[in-house]
């Protein structure tokens, strides 16, 4: 299974806005919108390598999201 993370945005703002907000980044399996968390995330939204999970660029992290990862990850 392979994972990703995939940010939510603040209330106010979307992934088609221009400067979009970052509220807080998820795990979701690749190509999925569902957070581990259960979380509907938009099918826009940016994504990055779960590499950056614990540095400043995966910051902050859902802690639902992190702690189902942890456990369905070698």
């Amino acid at each position: 299974m392979q994972y990703e993370m995939r940010a939510e945005y603040a209330d106010d703002s979307s992934p088609r806005d221009r400067y979009p907000r970052l509220e807080v980044w998820h795990i979701t399996r690749v190509d999925e919108w569902a957070a581990l968390c259960g979380r509907d995330l938009d099918e826009d939204a940016l994504t990055q390598s779960t590499d950056a999970w614990g540095t400043p660029a995966g910051r902050p992290l859902c802690h639902a999201c992190g702690a189902l990862y942890i456990h369905q990850v070698p």
